[in-house]
């Protein structure tokens, strides 16, 4: 929920500021929009205007934006644990994945706005991908997003929006103790080559290795995962992120990365 116990919200996409007006009307003290378009601008400037300064306009591709300008924009110069942050967006289709993995990693290393203690995020995705981040193990639709964000986030649909629309809006609550307890980048690593051929078992993906990295680092790999009973019988989608994050210290623990190609 959005109120004027929330310190600090950004709003990613705000186009003329249809929500971004409902959102102010909650009290809210310290909002930031970040709007690409500069046709949207003016509209976004008279209701910063409007709001006596509570709300700040920055315009910018979120994919690309520095961080700290948002946070010294919206006059945070130090975090405390009272810091509560609420991000909301209509994220662009075309984005929305490696938006997603990026603030993924930001929230695993507590940087950018990211540092804050307190995160919630309510997005809207499209259908598929909405799908693909709250997917419990075993679903078919689980994937890399699932495994990656539920590490970090406890994930859940708010709201199927009609079929004609084609998006759902996924409410993300930053985990007080996350899952994650490896290195974002290897993790990361790892997940995305299991579920790039998903329909394979985890055996028989660790001696594809082979075509990227030594037999001996592979047998190191498959002796380390069965010392942790790990069943590599199962399909990527079939391993908890618990087990992926297992699964990730092994290659840590042997210093082992897989090549890009």
């Amino acid at each position: 929920m959005i109120n004027s116990n929330n310190l600090f919200v950004v709003e990613v996409g705000p186009g003329p500021g249809l929500l971004t007006r409902s959102i102010l009307e909650t009290g809210v003290p310290n909002m930031i929009v970040i709007e690409k378009d500069a046709r949207f601008l003016p509209a976004l400037t008279q209701l910063s205007e409007a709001s006596k300064n509570a709300l700040k306009v920055i315009q910018g591709d979120i994919l690309e934006i520095d961080h700290e300008k948002i946070l010294a924009t919206a006059q945070i110069n130090k975090v405390s644990q009272e810091n509560r942050l609420h991000v909301i967006g209509n994220l662009p289709f075309n984005i929305s994945t490696p938006l997603l993995v990026q603030w993924m990693k930001m929230l695993s290393k507590r940087s950018g706005i990211f540092q804050i203690s307190n995160i919630t995020m309510s997005l809207m995705f499209q259908k598929e991908v909405g799908d693909r981040i709250v997917a419990d193990t075993f679903s078919p639709a689980r994937s890399r997003l699932s495994v990656l964000v539920q590490s970090l986030c406890e994930a859940k649909k708010v709201y199927q929006m009609p079929s004609s629309v084609d998006a759902a809006l996924i409410q993300l609550v930053a985990l007080k103790e996350p899952i994650l307890n490896v290195p974002i980048d290897q993790y990361e690593m790892v997940v995305r080559y299991f579920f790039g051929q998903r329909r394979k078992t985890i055996q028989s993906l660790l001696k594809a290795l082979t075509k990227k990295i030594t037999v001996d680092e592979v047998d190191r790999l498959i002796k380390g995962l069965e010392q942790l009973d790990i069943n590599l019988s199962l399909r990527p989608e079939k391993l908890t992120s618990e087990e992926f994050c297992r699964v990730t210290k092994v290659f840590c623990d042997n210093s082992i990365s897989i090549p890009a190609k």
